[in-house]
């Protein structure tokens, strides 16, 4: 039973990822899946290894422009203001 469901996860994230719809969520849980893939499937531990950077990556960026992530709650733009006085 449990073993169907990995697939099912995996699905989920993919999709979740690829509609840009929770995207910090979502890369961080293809991180957790893919290091707990690792451990379980050692022949296959540098594709989770790379499967894992890449949902952390993902994390880190952020949504796109066309997710919808971006649609509901916008870009986030920090602006730095340009003449800073010295101290």
């Amino acid at each position: 039973m449990a073993l169907e469901l990995v697939p099912v996860l995996s699905g989920i994230l993919g999709i979740l990822l690829l509609a840009g719809l929770c995207t910090p969520v979502a890369g961080v849980l293809v991180a957790i899946h893919a290091l707990l893939d690792g451990f379980a499937h050692p022949y296959d531990r540098w594709q989770a290894l790379s499967l894992g950077g890449i949902g952390v990556a993902l994390t880190l960026l952020g949504p796109g422009v066309w997710s919808i992530d971006a649609r509901l709650f916008g870009w986030k733009r920090i602006d730095l203001p340009r003449n800073i006085p010295p101290e």
